[in-house]
């Protein structure tokens, strides 16, 4: 019977080591937390949304896209949802995004756990909880895999460690040490799906707000990426959906020296023409409205504020004495409140790392590392980053479930 010692207890480190179990190896889940699963409790506001339907390839960010393909296609969306059904969860769907019913990422976790739990009464899971991993060797054919107070031996080796986004919930980046002592390299992991830093001094007037915009990053100067969505202002600067959709690309750009600057388009259904249009037409119903009272019905008082200070229109000054110049200005705000970036915020905030051990040392969707054979490695460890909307989970069922199956395997 092969021996599989899975490192990490996360989401792919459980199908991991359900998976090898399920094909009959004798699988070792080392994690140090008291109880695996820890960071599934904070997936989708606490909801887990687990998957998308929408599993369009650009939502997922790497250097090897063909590869990401192939381990999504040999476990599918699909093979996900008619896995937890059978684990016992009901699925709902919110516009292809995936949840289970009782709106709880508790229970995802809870019949993993389960699951696992029947496993180890079966002595196929060992169940190494509380148990921090020290190092990983290899001698011969045997990995060795050394904690405080054992060491475990096996054929094969899963590192489902996780990356260094949310270290409060024990994924410290520990797999990247692994992986680095057994000759992989490591593209060097940033912060991504988290907030932007801005220079703007005015953006602490702005913090509290939220406001659908399209939100366009540019590097140099040069359009790199748009998305649409609830963006929600913050006294450090920019936060919400679409703000964590762009961050991975700034994480990469500032390091190399590069301008990162945000654009937000708070009114993307309409032109700057049809805009300014609108802006003038206000003049003969609301001329005697002063200041942000002007913009009543548009848009939040504080962010109302902040548009007329950049467009340099006095508070005082009533719509009746505005110029057309004036009006102009304003439309322009509106279609383009620019932010300066400067920074993303750190580890502790991320949801996920943008970097790890690149697909390129994998043998393909085995998932099977090309250094080091017996080695299988999963989820955020690797050169992988999905968007917000289930995408990164779908990454660590996909891998983990390859690199368990493959890791069983007799070959």
């Amino acid at each position: 019977m092969k021996r599989v010692i899975v490192i990490g207890g996360g989401a792919s480190g459980l199908m991991a080591a359900i998976a090898a179990a399920g094909q009959g190896a004798r699988v070792v889940l080392a994690e140090k937390n008291r109880l695996p699963g820890k960071k599934l409790l904070a997936t989708g506001n606490g909801r887990c949304n687990f998957s998308n339907r929408d599993q369009r390839l650009s939502h997922y960010r790497s250097g090897r896209p063909e590869l990401v393909k192939a381990v999504l296609e040999a476990f599918s969306m699909e093979d996900t949802v008619s896995f937890f059904e059978e684990l016992g969860i009901l699925v709902k769907d919110r516009a292809g995004y995936l949840y289970p019913a009782s709106g709880q990422a508790s229970s995802v976790a809870e019949v993993l756990r389960l699951e696992v739990r029947r496993l180890s009464g079966q002595r196929l899971i060992k169940e190494a909880y509380n148990t921090e991993v020290l190092s990983v060797k290899k001698e011969g054919g045997v990995f060795r895999v050394e904690t405080e107070g054992w060491t475990y031996e096996g054929e094969a080796v899963v590192l489902a460690c996780g990356s260094e986004a949310a270290p409060k919930t024990g994924s410290t980046g520990d797999g990247y040490r692994f992986a680095q002592s057994l000759g992989h390299r490591v593209i060097p992991p940033l912060p991504a799906l988290t907030g932007l830093y801005a220079y703007e001094n005015d953006r602490g007037a702005l913090a509290g707000v939220r406001a659908d915009a399209k939100v366009t990053l540019f590097i140099d100067h040069e359009r790199a990426e748009e998305e649409e969505g609830e963006v929600q202002f913050a006294s450090y600067g920019l936060s919400g959906i679409p703000v964590f959709q762009v961050s991975r690309y700034v994480s990469r750009a500032l390091p190399e020296g590069r301008d990162c600057e945000i654009e937000l388009d708070l009114c993307p259904g309409r032109s700057a023409q049809e805009l300014e249009a609108l802006i003038r037409g206000r003049k003969e119903r609301l001329g005697e409205r002063r200041g942000t009272d002007i913009l009543l019905g548009m848009f939040p008082e504080k962010l109302s504020a902040v548009l007329l200070g950049r467009a340099g229109i006095s508070l005082k000054k009533s719509r009746r004495e505005w110029t057309d110049a004036d009006c102009a200005r304003l439309a322009g705000q509106i279609k383009g409140l620019s932010f300066r970036i400067f920074g993303c915020r750190g580890y502790e905030q991320a949801q996920v790392c943008t970097g790890g051990v690149p697909l390129s040392e994998l043998k393909g969707s085995t998932m099977e590392s090309a250094v080091v054979p017996g080695l299988y490695l999963a989820g955020e460890l690797l050169d992988v980053d999905g968007a917000c909307g289930g995408y990164n989970l779908q990454w660590a069922w996909s891998s983990g479930y390859l690199a368990g199956l493959n890791a069983a395997s007799e070959r």
